[in-house]
């Protein structure tokens, strides 16, 4: 599936064929798009091809006027966790091509109007606002993360199951991802800066050391997050072993102080004599209230030791 975009005086307008200045926005395309952009556009197959694989690093190249950039943006999935997948950037011609796997990446702000003063025609300034927005979302993302993660730790204080401690696990994968891309697409950014792979404005330079300080950023965060998140995650896996083991020790106290009247009853059943006649008078009574005495002189011994 494919979009044509292109920036007017009323805002961002969807076109119906390809103009100089467009923005062409691919999601996951199908081989007869693919061959049909390729051949329209005149873009490298491979490159429209870069970005259908979800294990593609981050990189640059350049091949007969054509320039790819490759970075990692951040996503939530259906089940609602947090991943990264690559976001392709191709500038050919008079246009510049997206390819993603995604539709619920960073471009949909671009999409919805949440991006303002952008314009699909000055294809370097449009590159640099994407990999700034995108910098800024992994920040949104991590923020989100460290917020569920304070969430799950709140809960994780009375929990003997693993269930929150599988969600910490969860988060704690997120953030291993986030970090690993954040440091390929530093990468991408600081050769930006070096190298002339797209066209180089004095006015757009100020944009992109935003973007390469908001990554900056968002890196430390990441390593900032993983450290408590792994700690925390130690810290509450022996904390659910130890509340595991309080209910244990509750149970094994309840059970002795109701151990106690059971085994004077059984030996008062046994079928053999006994010094008292317990079938008659006022007996029964007194071995009744006695085991309960028993049993409660246990229990409160139990209770003082906190046992209980």
């Amino acid at each position: 599936m494919y979009s044509i975009y292109k920036t007017t005086p009323m805002g961002l307008a969807t076109l119906q064929e390809f103009e100089q200045g467009a923005w062409i926005h691919v999601v996951a395309p199908d081989e007869s798009e693919i061959r049909f952009l390729s051949e329209e556009l005149d873009i490298d197959r491979d490159f429209l091809m870069t970005a259908l694989d979800e294990e593609e690093r981050a990189h640059i190249e350049n091949d007969d006027g054509q320039t790819m950039i490759v970075v990692d943006v951040p996503f939530v999935s259906d089940d609602g966790s947090y991943a990264t997948i690559p976001l392709a950037i191709i500038l050919v011609g008079h246009y510049i091509v997206t390819v993603c796997l995604q539709e619920r990446t960073l471009l949909q702000d671009f999409i919805n109007g949440k991006v303002k003063n952008f314009l699909t025609q000055y294809r370097t300034r449009f590159v640099l606002q994407i990999l700034y927005r995108n910098a800024t979302k992994f920040l949104f993302y991590l923020k989100k993360i460290d917020k569920r993660s304070n969430e799950v730790e709140q809960s994780l204080h009375q929990a003997t199951k693993n269930k929150e401690l599988i969600e910490m696990l969860k988060l704690e994968k997120a953030l291993v991802y986030f970090s690993t891309s954040l440091k390929s697409n530093e990468v991408i950014l600081e050769r930006l800066m070096r190298h002339d792979y797209i066209k180089n404005y004095p006015e757009d330079a100020e944009l992109l050391e935003d973007a390469i300080i908001e990554n900056k950023q968002a890196i430390e965060m990441a390593n900032i997050y993983t450290s408590i998140l792994s700690g925390t995650m130690d810290a509450f896996a022996s904390i659910i072993s130890n509340n595991l083991n309080l209910i244990m020790r509750f149970l094994a106290s309840v059970t002795i102080v109701l151990s106690i009247p059971t085994l004077v009853a059984s030996f008062f059943g046994m079928n053999v004599d006994m010094p008292f006649n317990v079938k008659s008078g006022p007996w029964f009574i007194y071995i009744f209230v006695g085991s309960i005495i028993l049993s409660t002189i246990v229990g409160i011994f139990f209770y003082k030791n906190d046992w209980f």
